[in-house]
């Protein structure tokens, strides 16, 4: 009999608590076949089956263990059940000897039923892709921001997908008869805080309780980005397979902006200030679970290509919670992006030991004093809340004022100066 048990997940970590079971009581696993899935402060993992047996579950989902506290037992002795595999000889040879009598019918009716024949083709190809009640990203986000469950929509696109119009009619309904229960209904429900959660919950009490924060803003004229996504971003995909999105240029202001401000990279330790001479971007990534912030590591050393598939990777890792302990710790710095969900100016708060956060913002057509002339101009508002303990308002205010400057002159971000000013040796 061999003992399933809590694993040392990482150093910090004590508790972790049991999600849900991939498999049943009583059924028999296979070497490292997944038998549960556990989730920690900050990501979730699957447990693999040490041997092949007959599981006995003892835990149960929800629960929350120890580290070294028992999942289930594994009887390795027990034996494997019979496999189908011994039935399909003769079945094949079947086949084989009744191959010439039915080749002739199969291709006729093929051709009579071609129409049906292609119709049948995507069915079998989106089955690799898409299983019963999975939404593609577009239709997930139209859930996600409803408030609606997959479980709750039936799905009528192939091999029971949820399409968009799915989503949306779910959106509507849930809005038309919630309306009503607002009306006439009086119940409360009650649902366990998930360990993600709480451990959400206890970082930004910290950070707003033991760090002085302050918050500066400033706004960014977006019109020489836009015209530059417009004029080479299908070059840039059709290159490099990936879009070419504002976070990496973001990414790149702001790496570019604390060689020159160190102090907003660092942080404060037992009395200490701690600087760095890398640049480990901390990107909030919103998921299903809650705010997740996977780091994107030495981002002063990537490319904007390497910078947009790096958070790419980590952004498709945490809607399927598949991020690693280690893509989640460290950084040195956080951006975090509001505008995508339309947020048109907020306060972000600084995560925990970093002394600064960068929120970006919607992009909202605005009426601009330019040259003594009134234009219309896409606007971005940027906040950044920092640690006033080791970052002065000169730093802070000088810090952002840089990013502004690299954002809305690109060009400088090749060279890290103005052309001409190098050029000038000015």
């Amino acid at each position: 009999m061999t003992e399933l048990k809590i694993p040392a997940v990482a150093e910090s970590i004590t508790e972790v608590t049991l999600s849900k079971f991939l498999v049943k009581d009583g059924d028999y696993v296979e070497l490292d076949q997944p038998i549960c899935e556990v989730e920690t402060d900050k990501a979730s993992q699957e447990l693999p089956s040490p041997v092949a047996g007959v599981v006995k579950l003892v835990a149960h989902e929800g629960d929350d263990l120890k580290v070294g506290a028992l999942v289930a037992t594994i009887d390795e002795s027990a034996a494997a059940p019979a496999k189908a595999a011994k039935t399909e000889a003769p079945k094949t040879e079947e086949k084989k000897a009744e191959a010439p009598k039915v080749e002739a019918p199969k291709v006729a009716e093929k051709k009579a039923e071609a129409p049906k024949a292609e119709t049948t083709a995507p069915v079998a190809e989106s089955k690799t892709t898409y299983a019963t009640g999975v939404a593609p990203p577009a239709a997930q986000k139209i859930l996600d921001e409803g408030g609606v469950a997959n479980k709750a929509v039936k799905g009528t696109g192939v091999s029971g997908r949820i399409t968009k119009e799915d989503a949306l009619n779910a959106v509507k309904n849930k809005v038309s008869v919630g309306s009503l229960k607002a009306n006439f209904s009086r119940e409360e429900r009650v649902e366990k805080m998930s360990r993600l959660r709480k451990t959400i919950s206890e970082r930004l009490v910290m950070s707003k309780n033991t760090t002085a924060m302050l918050t500066t803003f400033n706004e960014v004229d977006m019109t020489n980005l836009n015209a530059i996504r417009a004029k080479y971003g299908d070059a840039f995909k059709k290159k490099y397979e990936v879009n070419l999105g504002m976070m990496s240029f973001f990414t790149k202001a702001v790496c570019l902006s604390l060689e020159k401000f160190p102090a907003v990279n660092a942080y404060i330790d037992n009395g200490n200030f701690v600087y760095h001479d890398f640049v480990d971007i901390s990107i909030a990534v919103s998921t299903p679970k809650g705010l997740v912030v996977p780091v994107v590591k030495n981002a002063e050393s990537l490319s904007l290509a390497e910078i947009e598939k790096a958070i790419k990777a980590l952004a498709i890792k945490g809607r399927d919670g598949l991020l690693t302990m280690e893509e989640m710790t460290g950084g040195t710095f956080t951006i975090s992006n509001g505008g995508v969900f339309g947020s048109l100016m907020s306060t972000p708060i600084i995560n925990p030991p970093q002394s600064a956060i960068l929120g970006m913002h919607k992009i909202q057509d605005r009426p601009m004093a330019i040259d003594g002339k009134v234009e219309i101009r896409p606007m971005m508002y940027l906040a950044l809340s920092y640690d006033h303990r080791i970052i002065d308002g000169k730093e802070s205010v000088s810090f952002l004022v840089s990013v502004k400057d690299y954002l809305e002159n690109p060009a400088k971000m090749l060279l890290g100066a103005d052309p001409i000013d190098l050029l000038l040796d000015m």
